[in-house]
């Protein structure tokens, strides 16, 4: 059966999305793009923003489910806060639509497509364009978005995915 599923890498300037299509162990490329928010305004409004920009890409693409990073907290735990926000607004868009959420450890995304959870952001995004047999055009954060559904889709092929609760 034919299933959907978007990978998203959220940020709080740009939250990078990955749609593939999955049948058996069989992985296509659909769609790829980037929600970019202006800096400038406070932190509310960009949140509206992802929202508002998300969801029309949910209702454009109709996937069946989505993938997202954890939030690992860095050296900047006002950083990471800001993140979880993001994140937060991610899963509400998600949730209003109906579609399952999963998440994925930065370094199990990094195994899952580099085959080492140490990988930069080159040998992911070198290994998302030969794992889709495409070149992907764009920044990390589109790359970061497809080996996150990549990801699921392994997860979810090999029946281990668990859904956040």
């Amino acid at each position: 059966m034919l299933k959907k599923i978007i990978g998203i890498d959220p940020g709080l300037i740009h939250t990078g999305w990955g749609l593939i299509a999955v049948e058996g162990s069989q992985i296509k490329h659909i769609d790829h793009g980037l929600i970019k928010v202006k800096i400038n305004q406070d932190l509310p409004d960009r949140l509206n923003d992802i929202h508002r920009d998300l969801s029309l890409v949910l209702d454009n693409c109709s996937p069946d489910e989505a993938a997202l990073e954890q939030t690992f907290v860095n050296n900047n735990a006002l950083s990471s806060l800001k993140l979880g926000h993001a994140r937060g607004v991610i899963m509400l868009s998600l949730s209003i639509m109906n579609i399952k959420c999963f998440e994925y450890a930065p370094n199990q995304i990094k195994k899952s497509i580099v085959g080492k959870g140490h990988a930069d952001k080159n040998q992911i995004a070198q290994m998302v364009n030969i794992l889709l047999s495409k070149k992907i055009d764009g920044t990390s954060d589109v790359s970061d978005a497809l080996a996150i559904a990549i990801t699921h889709a392994y997860q979810r092929h090999n029946k281990i995915a668990k859904a956040i609760a």
